[in-house]
Protein backbone atom coordinates (compact mmCIF):
# COMPACT_ATOMS: atom_id res chain seq x y z
CA UNK A 1 0.00 0.00 0.00
CA UNK A 2 2.80 2.38 0.93
CA UNK A 3 4.53 1.70 -2.42
CA UNK A 4 1.28 2.39 -4.32
CA UNK A 5 0.85 5.76 -2.54
CA UNK A 6 4.47 6.65 -3.38
CA UNK A 7 3.95 5.78 -7.06
CA UNK A 8 0.77 7.87 -7.15
CA UNK A 9 2.59 10.81 -5.53
CA UNK A 10 5.42 10.54 -8.05
CA UNK A 11 2.95 10.36 -10.94
CA UNK A 12 1.16 13.46 -9.62
CA UNK A 13 4.50 15.29 -9.32
CA UNK A 14 5.40 14.37 -12.91
CA UNK A 15 2.01 15.56 -14.19
CA UNK A 16 2.30 18.82 -12.27
CA UNK A 17 5.83 19.32 -13.54
CA UNK A 18 4.69 18.62 -17.12
CA UNK A 19 1.85 21.13 -16.79
CA UNK A 20 4.27 23.76 -15.47
CA UNK A 21 6.68 23.11 -18.33
CA UNK A 22 3.86 23.47 -20.88
CA UNK A 23 2.73 26.75 -19.30
CA UNK A 24 6.29 28.06 -19.48
CA UNK A 25 6.59 26.99 -23.13
CA UNK A 26 3.30 28.70 -24.00
CA UNK A 27 4.35 31.87 -22.16
CA UNK A 28 7.72 31.93 -23.93
CA UNK A 29 6.06 31.36 -27.30
CA UNK A 30 3.68 34.28 -26.78
CA UNK A 31 6.57 36.52 -25.66
CA UNK A 32 8.67 35.57 -28.69
CA UNK A 33 5.92 36.41 -31.15
CA UNK A 34 7.48 38.69 -33.72
CA UNK A 35 4.48 39.57 -35.89
CA UNK A 36 0.88 39.99 -34.79
CA UNK A 37 -2.15 40.62 -36.99
CA UNK A 38 -4.62 42.97 -35.36
CA UNK A 39 -8.41 42.79 -35.81
CA UNK A 40 -8.35 45.75 -38.23
CA UNK A 41 -5.84 44.00 -40.52
CA UNK A 42 -2.79 45.89 -39.26
CA UNK A 43 0.34 43.81 -38.82
CA UNK A 44 2.64 44.77 -35.95
CA UNK A 45 6.24 43.59 -36.24
CA UNK A 46 8.20 43.62 -32.97
CA UNK A 47 11.96 43.84 -33.60
CA UNK A 48 13.06 42.86 -30.07
CA UNK A 49 14.22 39.39 -31.10
CA UNK A 50 15.07 40.34 -34.70
CA UNK A 51 17.71 42.88 -33.75
CA UNK A 52 19.22 41.70 -30.47
CA UNK A 53 22.68 42.43 -31.88
CA UNK A 54 21.84 45.95 -33.10
CA UNK A 55 22.97 48.51 -30.56
CA UNK A 56 22.35 52.21 -30.18
CA UNK A 57 24.53 54.30 -27.88
CA UNK A 58 23.56 52.49 -24.66
CA UNK A 59 21.90 49.30 -25.90
CA UNK A 60 19.23 47.87 -28.16
CA UNK A 61 16.45 50.04 -29.59
CA UNK A 62 13.52 47.67 -30.22
CA UNK A 63 10.55 48.88 -32.24
CA UNK A 64 7.01 47.99 -33.19
CA UNK A 65 6.42 48.58 -36.88
CA UNK A 66 2.74 48.95 -37.80
CA UNK A 67 1.89 47.91 -41.37
CA UNK A 68 -1.51 48.02 -43.08
CA UNK A 69 -2.42 47.43 -46.72
CA UNK A 70 1.24 47.14 -47.68
CA UNK A 71 2.20 50.50 -46.17
CA UNK A 72 4.00 51.51 -43.00
CA UNK A 73 1.49 53.18 -40.70
CA UNK A 74 3.97 54.10 -37.97
CA UNK A 75 7.19 53.09 -36.29
CA UNK A 76 6.93 53.01 -32.52
CA UNK A 77 9.80 52.88 -30.03
CA UNK A 78 9.74 50.27 -27.29
CA UNK A 79 11.59 50.54 -24.00
CA UNK A 80 15.31 51.20 -24.33
CA UNK A 81 18.27 52.61 -22.43
CA UNK A 82 19.09 55.47 -24.79
CA UNK A 83 19.43 59.00 -23.41
CA UNK A 84 15.86 60.37 -23.46
CA UNK A 85 16.93 63.81 -24.70
CA UNK A 86 18.68 62.36 -27.76
CA UNK A 87 16.21 59.58 -28.43
CA UNK A 88 13.44 62.20 -28.56
CA UNK A 89 15.26 63.66 -31.59
CA UNK A 90 15.34 60.21 -33.20
CA UNK A 91 11.61 59.82 -32.60
CA UNK A 92 10.72 63.10 -34.27
CA UNK A 93 13.31 63.28 -37.06
CA UNK A 94 13.90 59.62 -37.99
CA UNK A 95 11.04 57.37 -36.94
CA UNK A 96 8.41 59.29 -38.93
CA UNK A 97 10.34 58.96 -42.23
CA UNK A 98 8.66 55.63 -43.07
CA UNK A 99 5.08 56.72 -42.32
CA UNK A 100 2.85 56.15 -45.36
CA UNK A 101 5.59 54.48 -47.44
CA UNK A 102 4.97 51.20 -49.25
CA UNK A 103 7.03 48.33 -47.91
CA UNK A 104 9.26 48.21 -51.01
CA UNK A 105 9.94 51.98 -50.90
CA UNK A 106 10.44 51.96 -47.15
CA UNK A 107 12.94 49.11 -47.43
CA UNK A 108 15.00 50.98 -50.03
CA UNK A 109 15.02 54.35 -48.26
CA UNK A 110 18.32 56.01 -47.48
CA UNK A 111 17.55 57.74 -44.19
CA UNK A 112 19.79 60.60 -43.10
CA UNK A 113 20.94 59.71 -39.59
CA UNK A 114 22.74 62.98 -38.81
CA UNK A 115 20.69 64.08 -35.82
CA UNK A 116 23.17 64.40 -32.96
CA UNK A 117 22.08 60.90 -31.93
CA UNK A 118 23.87 58.96 -34.65
CA UNK A 119 24.22 55.59 -32.88
CA UNK A 120 20.56 55.57 -31.90
CA UNK A 121 19.48 56.68 -35.37
CA UNK A 122 21.49 53.98 -37.14
CA UNK A 123 20.13 51.39 -34.73
CA UNK A 124 16.53 52.43 -35.48
CA UNK A 125 17.19 52.30 -39.23
CA UNK A 126 18.58 48.76 -38.94
CA UNK A 127 15.65 47.68 -36.74
CA UNK A 128 13.20 48.97 -39.36
CA UNK A 129 15.10 47.20 -42.15
CA UNK A 130 15.01 43.89 -40.29
CA UNK A 131 11.35 44.33 -39.37
CA UNK A 132 10.34 45.04 -42.97
CA UNK A 133 12.38 42.07 -44.20
CA UNK A 134 10.64 39.86 -41.66
CA UNK A 135 7.23 41.17 -42.75
CA UNK A 136 8.02 40.45 -46.42
CA UNK A 137 9.12 36.91 -45.62
CA UNK A 138 6.19 36.05 -43.31
CA UNK A 139 3.11 38.02 -44.44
Amino acid sequence: MKKKVMNMAMAAAVLLSSATVMQNVRAAASQDKVMTKMADGTFVVNTTSLAKDVKGYKGTTPLNIHIKNGKVVKVEALGNMETPKYFAIVKTKIMTKWDGQTISKARKMEVDTKTGATYSSKSVVENVRRGLDYYNAHK
